[in-house]
């Protein structure tokens, strides 16, 4: 019997979609909404829209009230010791960006940032650029053949002269856990700060920070069921008194005159301008119907899901599995076939799929390849979205090959 989603009635979308006749398997890329939010983001704008901590009305006092509770929800969520820790920006690349320029005042020329071979242009440029800038050497963690961080060859890349190690928690391209437990350790062992990109990782479980011990986590609601235009970066207090200001301008000043200016401490000091307020009390919202939900039943049903999308990928001749994925999503790619070719009479079938270099062109470099397909999940997909699926790859491959 196919798997059976208990929740797929609750994103309107995903049932719009199935409606046109299209299965959508590309929640890694962004994922469709809940009820919950749409009524939230509703619910803001109908009952009067108003900026945040700039005024003393009825409708900034509700609007300042309910962005702040979300703030005290992502605490939650992420079980930060603070709910200071938590700044909002406009995703993971904008958190990531915010980190680079925040703490380049840190970094000498000589000194070394570390990260994987794995990782998304998100947290991969801005460590480029500021090694660019600054005179710093790039290093790059290799992976063994199931697509995970080598932890032999990372105890001697990360040395004595790493300054930081930014590492995603989950590959968007392999689906493979990463060993963070060792990876962190080594970086504290060597006095280096610590980034992790959880953009994929915090969709699939609950994710703590004082567990994980990092000095920075950052992450999208868009990926999370939520709006897109929001992100949520985490970072230790300690951490986040090393951050330098980067962007300026609104209500993260303290005081200024026509020379000179002093600004807020995080985590307000870090949200220059007016913040994306109705996405904020939306994200609320999001964790609201995520905290309602039985999390041994979501695990169990992406697991069962995850395993037979495995197992029909098995079963196809001369298709390649990239690493060896343990959650939510799998990359390949077909002997004889391009993977744009492929991408395009699965979209002529209703399927949605990425296909490319999932912003990890290095990664499909490395591996030899100009582009994959990838298949990915959320807790809306059934067995019936799957059978479709390889149906339509069937179809394809027929033509193709």
């Amino acid at each position: 019997m196919p798997t059976t989603s208990p929740w797929r009635a609750d994103f309107p979308g995903i049932l719009a979609l199935a409606a046109e006749g299209q299965t959508y398997l590309d929640s890694a890329a962004t994922a469709q909404k809940p009820q919950a939010m749409l009524d939230s983001l509703l619910g803001y704008y109908a009952g009067g829209a108003a900026n945040v901590h700039r005024a003393q009305h009825l409708p900034g006092e509700r609007a300042t009230r309910a962005f702040e509770a979300t703030r005290a929800k992502a605490a939650r969520w992420l079980n930060a010791a603070s709910v200071d820790e938590i700044v909002f920006t406009r995703g993971t690349t904008e958190s990531l960006n915010l980190l680079a320029y925040g703490l380049e005042h840190l970094f000498q020329a000589g000194d070394r940032i570390v990260v994987s071979a794995l990782e998304h242009h998100a947290n991969l440029l801005p460590w480029q650029q500021l090694a660019e800038r600054r005179g710093l050497e790039l290093r790059v963690l290799p992976l063994d053949d199931h697509g995970q961080v080598d932890l032999d060859q990372a105890a001697s890349l990360i040395d004595p002269r790493t300054r930081l190690l930014a590492v995603s928690q989950l590959s968007n391209v392999l689906g493979r856990w990463q060993p963070l437990a060792e990876l962190l350790t080594l970086a504290r062992a060597r006095g280096a700060l610590s980034v992790v990109d959880g953009a994929q990782g915090v969709v699939h479980g609950r994710q703590d920070v004082q567990a994980l011990g990092c000095d920075f986590y950052v992450c999208s609601a868009h990926k999370l069921y939520g709006p897109e235009g929001v992100g949520l970066l985490h970072g230790r207090q300690q951490a986040l008194q090393r951050l330098r200001h980067w962007q300026f301008g609104g209500e993260m000043v303290l005081q200024a005159d026509y020379q000179h200016a002093h600004f807020r401490p995080a985590p307000l000091g870090f949200e220059a301008g007016t913040p994306p307020i109705a996405a904020v009390i939306a994200l609320g919202a999001t964790l609201d119907y995520l905290a309602g939900l039985d999390a041994e039943a979501v695990a169990a049903h992406e697991a069962a899901l995850h395993a037979e999308l495995l197992a029909g990928l098995s079963r196809r001749d001369g298709l390649r599995l990239l690493g060896a994925p343990q959650v939510a999503l799998a990359s390949f790619v077909v002997a004889g076939v391009h993977s744009a070719d492929l991408a395009h009479l699965l979209t002529e079938q209703g399927i949605a799929v990425r296909s490319g270099h999932h912003c990890a062109m290095p990664l499909l470099k490395s591996l030899g390849l100009p582009g994959a397909i990838r298949v990915s999940l959320g807790l809306y997909n059934d067995g019936e979205d799957l059978a479709r699926f390889f149906a339509a790859l069937d179809k394809a491959l027929e033509l193709l090959r």
